[in-house]
């Protein structure tokens, strides 16, 4: 079977389920940037990008760090790791989008093709998705991104999807909240997930969701991509579904009622 950006979990499960060897991969719809998995990728990557394919700082305009990892297996630089996905060479086969001259040169800009989607890559050239470029959240004065915080909410067996994003912190920058999706009939409680989070050694004290949407269903693209700027739209406090929060110093997670 071939596919593209499934979690670790559901590419293995697949396989499991039907018996065959899944091969997911990694690229933008314009052709220019192509990374695909081979044999022995590590859990969390995508695999190795095609020649020209890089990790860009959008400001400096210079190739980013190679990203270093603590002894928990988390991001330790991710102010210097992390970057735009950018295919150096150009866009390759991508002349332009029909009558989008705009979006056409935000793609295309100092002779490279930059894809709006953030990555990090190890000293073996593994290359690890960090969600959209307006994923980046700035957290009590720390950036961080979205992708990593959903790959370890993903170990939940009972989540079955996980969308992370940043809602206005009250005072300044942002607070992370995360919508939920839980499998079939799987059953959830504010205690468990904070017993989870505290036993994840890799997830980052400030990566903690102040807030958590048990949501009966997420907006989506037709091609079922989720829509993040609705969801961040809605704010903290979406309709529908159970929403979780926890105060800016406390690790446990209280039901929020409509009172």
């Amino acid at each position: 079977a071939f596919g593209n950006e499934a979690t670790d979990r559901d590419i293995a499960e697949f396989g499991r389920r039907f018996g065959c060897t899944v091969w997911d991969g990694f690229g933008s719809t314009e052709g220019a940037v192509i990374i695909t998995r081979e044999e022995n990728c590590p859990l969390g990557s995508v695999g190795r990008g095609f020649p020209g394919v890089a990790i860009y700082n959008s400001d400096t305009l210079q190739e980013c760090a190679t990203a270093q990892f603590d002894a928990t297996g988390a991001l330790a630089n991710p102010d210097e790791a992390i970057g735009e996905i950018v295919n150096t060479t150009g866009g390759g086969m991508f002349g332009g989008y029909y009558n989008d001259v705009g979006a056409t040169d935000e793609r295309l800009r100092h002779g490279m093709y930059w894809s709006g989607d953030l990555g990090y890559r190890d000293a073996d050239g593994w290359i690890y998705l960090a969600g959209r470029t307006a994923d980046w959240m700035r957290v009590d004065g720390e950036n961080m991104a979205a992708a990593p915080i959903e790959r370890i909410i993903l170990r939940l067996p009972e989540v079955s999807q996980a969308v992370v994003y940043p809602v206005p912190d009250e005072h300044v920058g942002d607070q992370v909240m995360v919508a939920l999706l839980l499998t079939e009939q799987a059953k959830l409680t504010p205690e468990d997930f904070g017993e989870f989070l505290a036993a994840q050694s890799d997830l980052s004290p400030k990566a903690w969701p102040r807030h958590v949407w048990i949501a009966d269903e997420l907006p989506t693209t037709a091609t079922n991509k989720v829509l993040k700027r609705e969801l961040i739209t809605r704010g903290a406090h979406p309709e529908g579904g159970e929403l979780w929060s926890r105060g800016a110093r406390d690790k446990v997670y209280r039901v929020v009622t409509p009172e």
